[in-house]
């Protein structure tokens, strides 16, 4: 490598979430940080996080709702520091916050007021942040405890700790790459295959013959694959389905994919038997329509469903036959009880089968990556190559929407800052 390498004491490649939270908490300590990223303008995922608003955490973050092959992983870095110490900074700074719904939090003003808010610790904890720096190449010193020199367009940079916090390539009109599994590869560390994360999942041909009439139209719903179950709503697209319920479910519905060993890149699936079901009735029970024949025995079907569901999703279920034949224009009364409590019970376990996902373009995040049994669960230290640290995103702990993944990125940080 050409030029004389700049010393710190460690480089944290990625200034997005987690590595800005790894150089704050590591520059507090006193220690000399460089923060190297690709990109000339910081912080766009966090820029255009809940919808200009920043989700930056939750207050019902718990380990159970993160997705990992080890379960455990995330418990010590989210016990360590949690959503209540991210609020305690976030207030700090005088950021103005609110609940939305299900304790996710967001800024009453901008993304752009958290994004300041670390670019102000970085500079308080004496941090350089250096934007626009795409690294050309990593190398460790041959020697044990050697370190690590690392060569970037701004400048070459030599210290004893290097941190990985690139992110992974969800979102990549945002610059976002598979950076960090490129070097994971090169340090020997062992990888989860990566997999587009709370995304929306496409229909075959035969169930969009129901759905694509219906894009736009948005119904509540319990979408639930496995155990996993989110009274949320559900989006009709012009390729599928979307909206919460679908990209909680959507992780779940990836994860068993691997779990099976399943061929899996983004947008294909073999496994037509991975059902995602949906209870489009989540209010009503299995007697809803018998009552409603007894209040109302004149009314047509589509008239009835339409309390309860959007009109144009009644309409098209019973003229396209989703519900049976010969139900267009049927009254109540010329329907048998048990008949309508057959109909209330298919719509509230409605079975769709993916054809497979839109891939990294529309996910939120990406599940799988560094595999957490390469790492030490304190440190996120690579346990095969001392010095080398871990976090966010790049590792196989993916959380639910609404949060869960600022909040990982967050505590990730912190954990390995503490560390370097």
């Amino acid at each position: 490598m050409s030029g004389d390498p700049q010393s710190v004491d460690a480089v944290v490649l990625g200034a997005g979430a987690a590595g800005l939270m790894c150089a704050i908490a590591a520059g507090r300590r006193g220690r000399r940080v460089a923060v190297l990223d690709h990109a000339r303008k910081l912080g766009t995922k966090i820029l255009i996080s809940g919808g200009g608003r920043c989700n930056f955490t939750n207050l019902e973050i718990a380990p159970e709702r993160f997705l990992s092959r080890n379960p455990q992983f995330a418990r010590s870095a989210l016990g360590r520091f949690t959503q209540w110490d991210f609020i305690g900074l976030v207030e700090a700074h005088g950021i103005a916050w609110h609940e939305k719904t299900l304790g996710q939090l967001f800024c009453d003003g901008s993304a752009r007021e958290i994004l300041d808010l670390l670019l102000a610790e970085c500079r308080d904890a004496g941090v350089r942040v250096v934007p626009g720096a795409p690294v050309r190449e990593v190398a460790r010193a041959p020697e044990a405890g050697g370190g690590f020199t690392v060569r970037s367009e701004a400048g070459t940079w030599s210290a004893p700790r290097l941190v990985l916090a690139t992110g992974g390539p969800s979102i990549p009109k945002t610059g976002a790459t598979g950076f960090a599994y490129e070097l994971a590869r090169q340090f020997g560390l062992g990888l989860v295959e990566p997999r587009p994360g709370l995304v929306p999942l496409t229909l075959d041909a035969e169930q969009l013959e129901l759905a694509r009439p219906l894009s736009g139209v948005a119904v509540d719903s319990v979408a639930s694959y496995g155990k996993a179950a989110f009274r949320e709503a559900t989006l009709f697209t012009h390729r599928g389905v979307s909206g919460p319920a679908i990209l909680q479910v959507s992780s779940y519905w990836q994860a068993g994919a691997d779990a099976r060993g399943r061929e899996g890149r983004a947008g294909e699936s073999r496994d037509r038997d991975a059902t995602v079901r949906l209870d489009l009735l989540p209010a009503a029970d299995a007697d809803w329509l018998v009552g409603r024949k007894r209040d109302r025995p004149k009314i047509a079907l589509a008239t009835a469903l339409a309390e309860a569901l959007p009109q144009r999703l009644a309409q098209r279920l019973v003229e396209q036959g989703a519900l049976g034949d010969g139900l267009a224009g049927t009254p109540l009364a010329e329907l048998k009880d048990a008949r309508l409590r057959q109909i209330a019970a298919r719509l509230k376990d409605w079975q769709v089968r993916p054809a497979g996902t839109e891939g990294f373009a529309k996910a939120e995040v990406a599940l799988g990556g560094v595999d957490t049994a390469a790492l030490e669960q304190k440190t996120l230290e690579a346990k095969a190559v001392p010095g080398l640290h871990v976090i966010g995103e790049a590792v196989d702990v993916t959380g639910w929407l609404g949060g869960y993944n600022f909040q990982w990125a967050w505590s990730s940080g912190w954990a390995a800052g503490q560390a370097l």
